[in-house]
């Protein structure tokens, strides 16, 4: 599995993935600004006390939960960015470090942008089900964000990936078989999206790294080291 993850580190900075890692990255930051901006200027709008200094210590409380609300949404946020872009970085993985497989299953860019919102959605509304825990569990909150977030990237990464190879009830079987793998693999890449400034390149690193390891898992004791 480390193995799996050192190559997608690579993958993530290899001249093939600079444009994208740029992409994703500016607009990730740039929809985190307009969001919080956008917020902070509702609460400046509202003058939710009627009194002037009251409303000053609104004003920055509501500022400041939003943008702890827009790290909170970070994962979804960036699977919605890279949902543009997923199919190609997945080809161009596969073309160096794979040259040998056959063509892919076609997923168009409809179908990836449904997966994205798919992906984004889920983590939206299970995140903010989990807002108030986050607030009230110092350090445990942290647990709490990898557990959902991880299961939420490893099912619908794998998914991403996989279906590129197999039909749905092939897909179906592999996730059920290796499933302990494949959620630990999300937990890893939640716990990077947790992480501020690795987290914006978080999402690269997980599809590739979910790559890898599919492949690993697929061509079993062959790629041992992969998935070990």
């Amino acid at each position: 599995m480390w193995l799996a993850f050192s190559l997608a580190v690579a993958d993530t900075f290899a001249p093939a993935q600079r444009r994208t890692l740029i992409i994703t990255v500016l607009g990730t930051v740039l929809l985190i600004v307009a969001l919080w901006f956008s917020a902070t200027f509702l609460l400046s709008t509202l003058h939710l006390s009627g009194i002037g200094w009251l409303d000053v210590v609104i004003n920055i409380l509501g500022s400041l939960a939003a943008l702890f609300v827009a790290w909170v949404m970070f994962p979804a946020m960036t699977a919605l960015i890279l949902g543009f872009f997923l199919d190609s970085v997945i080809t161009s993985i596969e073309q160096r470090r794979y040259p040998d497989l056959p063509p892919p299953r076609h997923v168009g860019l409809r179908e990836s942008l449904i997966a994205a919102l798919r992906l984004a959605g889920l983590a939206l509304l299970l995140n903010i089900i989990a807002l108030p825990l986050y607030l009230l569990l110092p350090l445990a909150n942290v647990v709490l964000f990898c557990g959902i977030n991880g299961y939420i990237v490893g099912r619908e990464y794998f998914a991403a990936v996989a279906y590129r190879r197999l039909d749905a009830r092939g897909v179906k079987a592999m996730w059920h078989a290796h499933r302990i793998r494949l959620l630990a693999a999300g937990v890893v890449m939640a716990v990077l999206l947790a992480i501020p400034f690795v987290s914006l390149i978080a999402p690269l690193i997980g599809i590739a790294f979910m790559l890898h390891l599919f492949e690993g898992l697929r061509n079993g004791p062959r790629s041992s080291s992969l998935i070990g």
